[in-house]
């Protein structure tokens, strides 16, 4: 059963890895105009005042924590990474995320944390090597819906254009469940699911404050990103 329902509002998220508040508020700001969210890479700073980024970013805040075993820089046991969390739900931040594969004790912590506020949970899966078949994809969106998620998020590498057709066809069955589902791919392959995922249903796509920055394989740059999503609108960028 998921978590009870909150108003949800996605789009166009940047994700900004830098090592310390400052150097996160002085790459942002100059893209925050055209985009909807803000994720802070928790894991990629040594220093990081969390009630600050919430007060002067004036964007919906998501903060991450991402462990080494699932593509991050963080080496802490899940009790351990689950505190900066904790801190930016109670600083008010929109979303927090969590890998689905984290213990589920710390997890319902988590959740806990989030019902007497405006947080959102993302549960998330990476697969930086391969595209699961579609059985295990429709079995990880179902354990993310079992969870208590207020979102999910399903990303994984991309060979071909038939992985890509997998996950985005993961919307199908997210919509059946009126689970909102942030899912595209990774890799060079992957880079029109990063596009085409919004228009299709997805909840948010990720892209990269410039070339140098990306988070992600294959991700594209805010600017690219609105460029292509505007040709395949119709409408001007």
């Amino acid at each position: 059963m998921t978590a009870e329902k909150k108003q949800l509002q996605g789009g166009l998220c940047v994700a900004v890895a830098a090592p310390d508040t400052s150097r996160v508020l002085k790459s942002v700001r100059p893209v925050l105009s055209r985009v909807d969210v803000v994720e802070i890479r928790l894991d990629a700073m040594d220093e990081c005042d969390i009630s600050a980024l919430c007060a002067e970013i004036d964007r919906p805040l998501l903060f991450t924590n991402r462990p080494t075993w699932e593509g991050g820089a963080c080496e802490d046991t899940d009790t351990k990474r689950l505190s900066p969390l904790l801190d930016a739900i109670r600083a008010g931040a929109s979303y927090v995320d969590l890998e689905l594969k984290t213990d589920p004790v710390v997890r319902e912590q988590l959740l806990e944390e989030t019902r007497n506020s405006s947080t959102r949970l993302i549960i998330s899966s990476h697969n930086f090597a391969v595209t699961p078949d579609s059985d295990e994809l429709a079995g990880i969106l179902h354990e993310q819906m079992e969870s208590g998620a207020h979102i999910g998020k399903i990303v994984t590498m991309a060979h071909d254009h038939l992985d890509v057709l997998r996950v985005l066809h993961l919307q199908c069955e997210a919509g059946r469940h009126d689970f909102p589902l942030i899912a595209f791919c990774m890799g060079e392959a992957g880079r029109l699911s990063r596009v085409a995922t919004l228009l299709l249903g997805g909840f948010m796509t990720y892209a990269a404050l410039d070339e140098t920055q990306a988070t992600a394989p294959g991700q594209l740059t805010v600017q690219q990103l609105k460029k292509a999503m505007a040709a395949l609108a119709g409408a001007p960028s």
